[in-house]
């Protein structure tokens, strides 16, 4: 089950949505990658079945707060700026369906030059 929360971001209302699984979310700046070629941009993140679980502050902090301990405390800046399993709407389209984003294969960051993985 998700968690889903209209917030104001940027002065405007955005829906923010998130898979609770706080213990897979290493954040966008710490989750493990693999480099996939000479291209710095060319990697892939791990997928969740490649990974333990996550730590519980990875040393990342947003606007002085830290990785909740629990899903019951989404949303805070954490969640909304370095999670990187939270999805974002688009400031207009916060009333659209939307999903959290999933880990169970590699996230490729070039998924072009990929497809056929």
């Amino acid at each position: 089950m998700e968690n889903s929360a209209i917030i104001i971001y940027a002065g405007q209302p955005m829906k923010v949505v998130c898979d609770r699984n706080c213990a897979k979310a290493w954040g966008i700046q710490c989750r493990p990658e693999v480099q996939l070629s000479d291209d710095p941009d060319d990697y892939a993140f791990l997928a969740d079945g490649e990974l333990g679980e996550a730590p519980i502050d990875p040393g990342t902090y947003e606007g002085g707060e830290a990785k909740p301990l629990s899903p019951y405390e989404f949303p805070n800046k954490w969640c909304v700026r370095e999670c990187e399993r939270c999805a974002k709407s688009l400031p207009r389209e916060q009333n659209e369906p939307l999903k959290a984003l999933q880990y169970d294969g590699r996230v490729y960051n070039m998924p072009q030059l990929h497809s056929g993985r």
